[in-house]
């Protein structure tokens, strides 16, 4: 399986390169805030095809062709183009997540950034890696010598989006500064030491299966906003749960879950 996801990732990425910075054929799906593109499609397409031939008894979750459930302990998570808004703009912040669950837990999780050819994999209990080598996170980080990625996406619902604006004026407030890709992108740099933190309230379980696992196995923290674990399903109710995440350093996670 192992094999499979990074084999996986990287054709995945060289097909994405082959898209990127040419004209798309960009639609909606829901809200303004979320488009496909055929990279996205050609990418899931690829990826679950392979999957499908090694492994035909386990479950999919793919953000663009849905659940597969076949009933197995084990379930293939796959986010085939992460970051495709900045991708359609010809920002290079994007890259390609498959996670592996056994038993709705992530045991493999790994991301891969095309553009800069850096391929990121994390095993339960076993540390995670970029390009094959370890990756530890900074144990500690001060809130005012830390930039924070902060990523809210459109919605309408009233009251969350003022929860969420609230969270944003603290965290501008007591940090050194935002930036913001809303992409795997911030949970890398996070996990790489570069950012502080990360808060996204708008995520998938495509988003972070492998992300919570890669940062968790490079020494830090991954929750909900509240401050508390996340759990996943392999059900139908999962393709639409929004799960509002917060990453970094223990103490980093408890001061941001604060801000809540």
């Amino acid at each position: 399986m192992k094999n499979l996801l990074i084999d996986a990732l990287r054709l995945s990425g060289g097909l994405l390169l082959e898209y990127f910075n040419k004209p798309l054929d960009i639609k909606y799906k829901g809200s303004q805030s979320s488009i496909v593109t055929e990279a996205d499609l050609a990418s899931d397409r690829m990826i679950v095809d392979r999957i499908r031939k090694s492994f035909p008894l386990h479950n999919i979750i793919s953000e663009e062709s849905g659940l597969t459930d076949n009933g197995s302990e084990f379930t293939w998570v796959i986010d085939p183009l992460d970051g495709t808004s900045n991708f359609a703009s010809g920002i290079p912040w994007f890259g390609v997540m498959i996670a592996v669950l056994k038993n709705n837990r992530p045991v493999m999780g790994g991301a891969y950034l095309p553009v800069e050819d850096k391929l990121f994999f994390a095993g339960a209990g076993k540390g995670a890696f970029r390009n094959g080598e370890p990756l530890v996170m900074p144990a500690k980080r001060d809130m005012k010598d830390s930039l924070v990625a902060f990523c809210m996406d459109h919605t309408l619902d009233a009251a969350f989006f003022s929860r969420g604006i609230d969270m944003y004026r603290k965290v501008v407030e007591r940090s050194r500064n935002i930036r913001s890709t809303n992409s795997l992108v911030d949970f890398l740099f996070v996990a790489e030491g570069k950012f502080g933190g990360v808060i996204n309230l708008n995520t998938k379980i495509w988003d972070i299966a492998a992300l919570s696992l890669i940062i968790a196995e490079a020494g830090g923290v991954f929750k909900n906003a509240g401050g508390n674990d996340i759990e996943f399903s392999v059900d139908e109710k999962i393709l639409q749960e929004v799960f509002p995440v917060i990453a970094g350093p223990a103490g980093m996670v408890e001061f941001l879950a604060g801000a809540e």
